[in-house]
């Protein structure tokens, strides 16, 4: 995609995401498939089984899906949810991803599974998805809408896409309500970024436009176990992830791990699973 058409904050992820060191990092510590905040049954429980959870959960959220549905995902990374809804329910999967490196991983990934064909995978942003009005039964988003330059414009995008009394599922990375940005210098810097999104920001823009807010699952406590797993894992496989990735990346991913562990802890961060409902027609 013409990464000219994106807004900074995009331009700022795409180039992150696209580079090797976060590419191996990701796939080879992260979860692999499913590069996001897992739910942990146990505090040592491998980061791959709590991510997958996480999409399961998220998959619960949503009820029933079938081979007639069309779920969009926005931040589809290396397609590890697109490739469960797709196997688990048979519906087709629209996944939006401005990483190209991610989605050369995922393309690939389908076509082992034999699922390339109810999964397309568009080289789009999520601010301006390249699918029709009305198009999907459910748009779905795990910890990927923090990237965008404008979250407002992705809930218009959800909503727009959706049908009528179709749900949006989400998770994302958030400031707790009320908490000024001042508190999350380290982090907004580690990210480049202006702000979070908080939970009563995502209720407000949501009813903005026409998306009710039928559920908070607040998890935070799995956001810190999650990003403690994960610096675990590095610290303890430094050396052998050093012959891959570079160490200067492998230290900032450390401090930056450690910046978000403590806005979690000392309540400045929010993290959990939200469903929201556009109207029936």
């Amino acid at each position: 995609m013409n990464r000219s058409v994106l807004s900074a904050a995009e331009q700022t992820a795409a180039s992150y995401y696209d580079s090797d060191d976060a590419d191996r990092f990701y796939a080879e510590v992260w979860g692999g498939e499913d590069i996001h905040i897992g739910l942990y049954a146990s505090s040592q429980e491998p980061i791959a089984a709590a991510s997958r959870r996480t999409v399961e959960a998220l998959t619960a959220l949503i009820g029933g899906l079938d081979s007639a549905s069309v779920v969009v995902d926005l931040g589809s990374g290396y397609g590890g949810a697109a490739r469960h809804l797709a196997q688990t329910s048979g519906c087709s999967v629209e996944a939006v991803n401005i990483s190209a490196v991610e989605n050369a991983r995922h393309r690939s990934l389908n076509q082992q599974c034999g699922l390339q064909s109810r999964i397309r995978v568009h080289d789009a942003s999520f601010e301006a998805v390249p699918l029709p009005d009305g198009c999907a039964d459910v748009v779905w988003s795990q910890d990927a809408i923090l990237h965008a330059g404008d979250r407002q414009q992705v809930m218009r995008e959800a909503a727009r896409l959706l049908r009528p009394g179709g749900a949006l599922v989400f998770t994302d990375p958030m400031a707790a309500d009320g908490v000024a940005n001042s508190a999350l210098t380290a982090i907004l810097e580690r990210i480049h970024l202006a702000d979070l999104g908080s939970p009563e920001r995502y209720r407000h823009w949501g009813a903005a436009v026409g998306l009710e807010r039928e559920v908070w699952d607040d998890r935070t406590a799995m956001l810190v176990r999650h990003y403690t797993r994960v610096r675990e894992e590095l610290l303890q496989r430094q050396a052998q992830l050093e012959q891959r990735v570079s160490a200067d990346y492998l230290q900032r991913m450390a401090a930056g791990l450690q910046h978000w562990i403590d806005g979690g802890r000392e309540g400045r961060l929010s993290w959990g699973l939200m469903r929201f409902r556009k109207a029936s027609a």
